[in-house]
């Protein structure tokens, strides 16, 4: 599983995340069920060239596999999700 594109699968926005990306320079993305914090670090490095300094994973009740993205200060997760189409 070394393709970015298979390991990171979309963005989730709620109004959480927004307050996440506002406050604390987090993104939460749905993630391959394999897909270790490791390898999503490095996925989500290639696709958007930002330094990542935290991953924390979980499984929601229906399976499906988020991951909390923590960017370094040099990175704003509020211009990565402008540049996905999200609004904030």
């Amino acid at each position: 599983m070394k393709d970015p594109y298979t390991i990171l699968k979309h963005p989730i926005t709620t109004e959480k995340v927004v307050h996440l990306a506002d406050k604390y320079n987090k993104l939460l993305f749905a993630v391959h069920k394999n897909a270790t914090k490791q390898a999503i670090k490095h996925s989500f490095e290639q696709l958007f060239n930002a330094k990542v300094l935290n991953v924390n994973t979980y499984t929601t009740p229906l399976g499906e596999k988020r991951a909390y993205i923590t960017l370094s200060k040099e990175h704003s997760a509020t211009d990565i999700t402008t540049k996905l189409g999200g609004v904030i």
